[in-house]
C-alpha cells in the first residue's frame, strides 16, 4: 500500500476518489511507467479528480506520488532511476518557490517598470536565461540589455546612473565579473537585483533584493558545468508573468 488512509482521511474521500485510491494501491507495480493520464483513463475519471485525490491524502502531487515509488523495492533499476529524476525537479520547483519572497517580487517589479534601463548579466549556461528574460522584457516594451561578455559588463557598471538597473542571473552565484559588477553598481547607488541557486554567495552583499533559488545538489553531468537552470527559470518566470498582468 503506497498510501496509507486514515479513517479521517477517507470520512473526506468521494466514491470515485476512493477507488482512484484503490487502483493506485493495487497497481504500485505500473505507476512508475504511466503518467496521470493513464491513471485517469484506467479509473475512468479525470486528471483533476486523479490529482486532488492525492492531495487529499497528503501528497503534493502524482510527481511525489511517484519519487516515493522510486524509493521502493518493487521497482527495477531504470524505474527507479527515472523517479528520481522526476523528484529531483520537483523538489527543485517546490522549494524554489517556496523561497520566492511575494514582496520581493513586487519590488522588483516596480524597480522594472520605474527604470529608464535595465541591464540584465549572466555568464555560461545562464546566458540562455538572461537572453530570454530580456526578450520578454523588449517585447512588452522595456528598455532591456542582455550582456554576458565579462570586459563589458564590468565597464558598464562603472558608469551606470540611479535611475537603471541591474539584473543578474547566476546559478552558483560564484562568477567574479558578475560581483565586480554588482559591487560597481550597488556603489554607484544603482538598484541591483540577483537571481541565484545558492545564497552562499558576495551577490546577496551587493543586491537591493536577493531572489534565492533552490539548486539540487545531485549534478548528472560532472565534467562540465552544465547543471540544470531550473531554479532560475522558475524566478524569471514569475517575474515576467507578474510584470504582463500589472
Amino acid at each position: 500500500m503506497i498510501i496509507p488512509i486514515s479513517n479521517d482521511i477517507l470520512e473526506k474521500l468521494t466514491e470515485t476518489e476512493k477507488s482512484v485510491v484503490n487502483y493506485i494501491n493495487s497497481n504500485t507495480d505500473k505507476l512508475p511507467s504511466m503518467s496521470i493520464v493513464d491513471v485517469a483513463e484506467e479509473t475512468f475519471t479525470s486528471p483533476a479528480t486523479v490529482s486532488r485525490t492525492i492531495k487529499k491524502c497528503g501528497l503534493d502531487g502524482f510527481t511525489e506520488l511517484r519519487y516515493i515509488l522510486s524509493k521502493k523495492d518493487i521497482l527495477n533499476k531504470d524505474s527507479k532511476q527515472v523517479n528520481a529524476i522526476l523528484g529531483k525537479s520537483l523538489m527543485e520547483a517546490t522549494y524554489t518557490l517556496e523561497q520566492i519572497s511575494v514582496s520581493n517580487i513586487l519590488q522588483v517589479v516596480e524597480l522594472i517598470k520605474k527604470s529608464n534601463r535595465i541591464y540584465i548579466l549572466a555568464r555560461g549556461l545562464t546566458e540562455l536565461v538572461a537572453a530570454e528574460f530580456s526578450l520578454k522584457l523588449l517585447l512588452m516594451g522595456y528598455n532591456a540589455f542582455e550582456i554576458s561578455d565579462p570586459n563589458i559588463m564590468i565597464e558598464i557598471s562603472k558608469g551606470l546612473k540611479k535611475d537603471e538597473l541591474i539584473i543578474i542571473f547566476s546559478l552558483n552565484g560564484k562568477t567574479p565579473e558578475l560581483i565586480t559588477s554588482a559591487k560597481n553598481a550597488f556603489e554607484l547607488g544603482c538598484n541591483v537585483v540577483s537571481c541565484c541557486g545558492s545564497s552562499n554567495t558576495e551577490l546577496k552583499e551587493f543586491s537591493h533584493i536577493f531572489l534565492n533559488g533552490y539548486k539540487h545538489s545531485h549534478i548528472s553531468i560532472k565534467k562540465f558545468e552544465v547543471t540544470s537552470r531550473l531554479p532560475l527559470y522558475i524566478i524569471s518566470r514569475v517575474i515576467i508573468d507578474y510584470l504582463a498582468i500589472s
